[in-house]
């Protein structure tokens, strides 16, 4: 890596089709924007310093190229009122493509502050920090370890930050929370990306006291992480100065006692037992733990989203983890999104807003919150249900099917045939399956479209259709000039057309990999995977010398097997694409309450045996089998269905 000044440009301009040229004319003449594709090709941006590494993209080529997937709404949890017609917003997928569809959202009038102003407020992200780490003071606590290293650690933070300065308003502020790993390259690039007058402060979070973990270093120990404090304006942006109370029992020299408001915080926070007047500190006994690696404390959220938003603004958090960030905007009034790509994560802080009441109140940690979650959306965004997709209305499948191929909303007529809108500069249409339900797409169909269009069209036309209605197994056919691209529902992403081939959001196998990120590219649909088990109870592995006469409930998983749609034949062992199995000991028969994962690295030490005490099962209980593509498998068991041997 290095820097350099008066860089020419890393991508050569393609030329122009005269079909694109005619576009970009029409769309300038009728006042309409240019899609980013276009604006990458035809205006280049010089930068007078930048870091340069292997594999940059320019940022015009970031935003143009990166797929936006569109939302599936899967459940909406409704406890009081939000207000103004916003719903919070839990999204699981890969957060870039995520990014993508947000700032459409923005540029559509839809994301938007309680006061009517576009974008986000507040984003606070605390990405994974590329280095080896680990965290907590006790043996039973695991490393973990992020495999996104130097280059391609730096091009993955900053594709993210290049949507997330578009998505900001424009008195909006972010928060990167970093170690000393690869803060220094953070910064770096947030100066590139926001400019190096819009950085406000280094915050120096001071991370705990003393413990076993930190005091093995041969050399100065390491005691703190850092947060690169950003604004999208420097001269109008949102700050609530904050102050600590004087001690009850301070008085100056003269004795007199102080007035106003106490001390103003500093860019130094501690945390620790020795400064009681400004500790921040998350306990290992606090009933906000989660069990989630790398959790951050409420106290330290609550500090940063109190400074820089007001209540009902929308914050932001697209590497949601435990769900802090969402639990302090909640409770202080503040609307929010979280988005992760992990399983473990969605079920987390789906159980720990969902339970939000019972954790402790902000301005009294002795008190409960008492308060109910506010109506909050999960939403699948990359990986979807295909069923819930096909019975749509027509309209709304319609739209979801374009938004999935990235095909903008446009019709129009050629030969007084309707077509749906545009990929690029090309014709799509939106095969109606509905309408016409016995109608099957051969070459026949082909050969018709090609009769009427094929001297009006351009070189490629593209039909979006389901799987099931196309009688033929090419991704297209060839008429004269023109390609006639199927594009297959449900589908992995084509590489002709995208330029890159399909990536699966990949979920962990051990605690270790739950920080692992991958850059999923496209979207896929969910294949429940098969799975036979047996289900008894036995002796405890471990004695119980308060009670001899205590039993486990065991789980053994015999068969595991992922059912992948893909043009490439994928064969897996049995057994080798399970991630997790998670269980609820008291579920509701509708809501599923995470109580304890299984790794399947742990599983498979154990013969692939998940056990746990006969006296935790409330009911009945639903367990959940995970593969590493996120796919599930759910099962409701009670007691009864646990045999003795």
């Amino acid at each position: 890596m290095g820097e350099r000044k008066g860089k020419e440009g890393v991508a050569a301009m393609r030329k122009l089709l005269e079909q694109e040229i005619e576009r970009i004319v029409s769309l300038l003449k009728e006042g309409k924007p240019l899609p980013e594709d276009y604006k990458a090709i035809l205006f280049d941006t010089k930068k007078e310093y930048e870091l340069i590494y292997a594999d940059k993209e320019r940022e015009e080529d970031i935003l143009a190229d990166t797929m936006a997937v569109p939302l599936q709404r899967v459940k909406t949890f409704r406890n009081g009122k939000n207000g103004n017609g916003w719903t919070n917003m839990l999204i699981f997928g890969d957060n870039l493509q995520v990014l993508k569809t947000l700032l459409q959202m923005k540029q559509e009038g839809k994301l938007k502050n309680a006061d009517g102003t576009p974008g986000v407020r507040l984003v606070y992200i605390d990405p994974p920090f590329a280095s080896r780490q680990e965290f907590g003071g006790s043996e039973d606590q695991k490393a973990y370890q992020d495999k996104i290293v130097g280059a391609n650690f730096v091009e993955f933070l900053r594709k993210r930050l290049v949507f997330l300065r578009e998505i900001l308003s424009d008195d909006g502020a972010i928060y990167v929370h970093m170690d000393e790993k690869k803060s220094h390259y953070a910064k770096v690039i947030l100066d590139e990306i926001l400019g190096e007058n819009r950085f406000q402060r280094e915050i120096v979070w001071r991370i705990g006291w003393l413990s076993g973990f930190k005091t093995q270093a041969q050399n100065w120990i390491r005691n703190h992480d850092g947060l690169l404090f950003y604004v999208k304006n420097t001269n109008d942006f949102v700050f609530n100065k904050e102050y600590i109370p004087y001690p009850s029992d301070y008085v100056r020299r003269d004795g007199s006692k102080p007035e106003g408001k106490g001390y103003p915080i500093e860019d130094t926070w501690n945390c620790n037992e020795i400064d009681k007047l400004d500790s921040i500190q998350i306990m290992s006994f606090s009933g906000e733990k989660t069990g989630y690696p790398t959790q951050k404390n409420e106290n330290l959220l609550a500090r940063i989203i109190k400074a820089s938003s007001n209540p009902s603004d929308l914050v932001l958090d697209c590497f949601a983890g435990s769900g802090t960030t969402l639990a302090v905007a909640e409770k202080l009034g503040r609307l929010w999104i979280g988005v992760d790509c992990g399983k473990l994560a969605i079920y987390t802080m789906q159980k720990r807003l969902l339970n939000i009441a019972e954790s402790k109140d902000l301005e009294n940690p002795k008190k409960k919150y008492g308060k109910p979650c506010k109506p909050f959306t999960l939403y699948n965004a990359g990986l979807y249900d295909y069923k819930m997709i096909k019975e749509l209305p027509w309209e709304q499948y319609r739209n979801f099917a374009l938004k999935l191929f990235q095909c903008r909303d446009e019709r129009h007529e050629i030969s007084k045939i309707e077509l749906d809108g545009y990929l690029g500069a090309d014709s799509a249409m939106v095969f109606n399956y509905q309408e016409h339900k016995d109608a099957v797409m051969d070459r026949g169909f082909i050969d018709d479209l090609h009769k009427y269009l094929g001297h009006k069209i351009c070189r490629r036309f593209f039909i979006i259709a389901p799987a099931a209605s196309v009688q033929f197994l090419e991704d297209y056919i060839e008429k004269g000039k023109t390609k006639y691209f199927v594009l297959r529902i449900p589908y992995s992403i084509i590489e002709e057309i995208h330029n890159r081939g399909f990536t699966k959001i990949k979920q962990p196998i051990s605690e270790m990999d739950v920080n692992d990120t991958v850059d999923a590219v496209g979207f896929d649909f969910i294949q429940v995977p098969a799975v036979e088990c047996q289900y008894f109870l036995d002796k405890p592995k471990k004695a119980d010398l308060f009670n001899q006469n205590t039993k486990e409930c065991v789980i053994k998983i015999e068969k595991f097997e992922s059912k992948i749609i893909s043009r490439k034949p994928l064969e897996f062992a049995n057994l080798a694409t399970l991630s997790m199995v998670m269980l609820d000991y008291d579920f509701n028969g509708e809501v599923f309450d995470l109580d304890e994962v299984f790794y399947a690295e742990e599983l498979k030490k154990n013969g692939y045996e998940v056990r746990f005490a006969e006296d935790k099962v409330k009911g009945q209980i639903m367990v959940i089998y995970i593969d590493i593509f996120g796919n599930e498998n759910r099962e409701v068991k009670t007691l009864k269905d646990f045999k003795g041997r």
